[in-house]
């Protein structure tokens, strides 16, 4: 029997977690940059609100046809393809001249991101035993976190060396080049791998998810949406993105504006919460899976998620009573945590109930997500307009958050949408 010395499916999930990294250093960019491209461009916060937000829905919108493309296709092709497109639409956003050509840009930027999670559920689906299923999930939307994080800074830095406008271009190029390698080097199932020994995939095959005797293979969005436990999905999932892209968007030019920091101190405050994040999926991903292997189905999947909700609603609440930036951060930092220990058993549960339509299944749920991520990026600043406050919107989000503890409560993965 060919063995391997290191498992190939530990490889594979160090390259997904660099597709992460990218896919979010490429979309925090724009909030490193707001302050010069403002400048140059005119922008108020109203409009660099929208431009943020026109983001999601363009990523919002392909979520579920690219999760149907890579359940029928596979994911090899659909990410190579959708990694090459935003990479070069990255690059291209440094081109950019008014504020409509930046609207455009960006929409088209996201419907080019759309696909990514989808089809890394796909890759879960086909390479990984149910058992690891959360680790490997946590693993990768920490990457999504360290990426952005690591993006903070970086972008700062870049931007007072060559200028917001060659600083796409740059992240663009590294993009092209992970699409042409991912291509080259992944196949959709272990059985088609030449690199991997035979004895890692009997296990694989024998431990992952296997179809059920009448599932239907290709379902369409209308039934999906009938599904109850669809809907509960998606209604948390806009829950804990309502507080996640306050990070990712906002918080960098909320904390720079309000404590007066300099771009790159501020590049580095904003990064904390952001790797918070990033340990918060580890953490959650390593429960579910010990949970999991003690036979707790349901378990494993709603006591993580639960408890990364609360601790998000009292990070949101506290975050209201301080006035120093570092317990400020710290306090965001708590609530990031949380809001990310909810990903990886949002994730395992629609991989869990979705099946072979793991890919629309996941694009579903994050398409609803998004739509609340863009509720998010619009509702911050026009809050903060008519009410010349920050706390009410802070209180939005750990009202979202306790809603979504009482909805994972009723949450069961054993049921298949099928």
């Amino acid at each position: 029997m060919k063995k391997t010395i290191i498992p190939i499916r530990f490889v594979l999930v160090l390259s997904t977690f660099l597709l992460t990294v990218l896919l979010y250093v490429d979309r925090a960019c724009i909030s490193a940059a707001k302050s010069d491209i403002s400048t140059d461009l005119g922008f108020s916060m109203t409009d660099f609100g929208w431009i943020m937000a026109v983001f999601t829905l363009g990523y919002a919108m392909f979520q579920t046809p690219y999760g149907k493309l890579a359940d029928k296709k596979g994911a090899r092709g659909v990410i190579a393809g959708i990694v090459t497109v935003w990479s070069l639409l990255t690059a291209i956003t440094g081109f950019a001249w008014n504020y409509s050509s930046m609207l455009i840009v960006r929409f088209l930027f996201g419907a080019g991101e759309a696909g990514a999670f989808p089809a890394l559920s796909k890759v879960v689906y086909n390479w990984y035993p149910v058992s690891e299923r959360g680790i490997i999930q946590g693993i990768n939307f920490s990457g999504s976190r360290i990426g952005a994080a690591f993006a903070m800074p970086l972008v700062a830095w870049l931007i007072k060396d060559i200028g917001w406008r060659y600083t796409f271009v740059v992240f663009g190029f590294f993009g092209v080049l992970y699409g042409i390698f991912w291509y080259l080097l992944f196949r959709d199932n272990p059985e088609s791998t030449r690199f991997i020994g035979s004895d890692e995939v009997e296990y694989i095959t024998k431990n992952r998810q296997q179809s059920k005797p009448g599932i239907n293979k290709s379902l369409s969005f209308g039934s999906i949406l009938k599904s109850t436990a669809m809907w509960k999905t998606c209604i948390q999932y806009i829950c804990s993105n309502f507080t996640f892209y306050f990070s990712l968007t906002w918080m960098y030019p909320y904390i720079q504006e309000r404590f007066q920091l300099g771009l790159v101190e501020a590049g580095f405050y904003t990064s904390i919460p952001l790797i918070a994040g990033a340990v918060g999926n580890w953490l959650a991903g390593i429960l579910v899976d010990s949970i999991y292997r003690k036979g707790k189905w349901k378990l494993s999947r709603r006591l993580p998620a639960m408890i990364g909700f609360t601790l998000s609603a009292i990070g949101m609440i506290a975050v209201t009573q301080v006035s120093s930036p570092l317990v400020s951060v710290a306090f965001m930092a708590l609530a990031v945590f949380g809001a990310d220990m909810t990903l990886s058993p949002s994730w395992a549960f629609c991989i869990d109930i979705g099946n072979e339509n793991a890919g629309a299944v996941s694009g579903t749920m994050n398409m609803a997500g998004n739509l609340g991520a863009f509720v998010t990026i619009i509702a911050f600043p026009y809050l903060y307009s008519w009410t010349g406050q920050y706390e009410l919107f802070f209180f939005i989000c750990a009202g979202l958050s306790l809603i979504a503890v009482l909805i994972w409560s009723t949450m069961n993965p054993e049921k298949s949408i099928n």
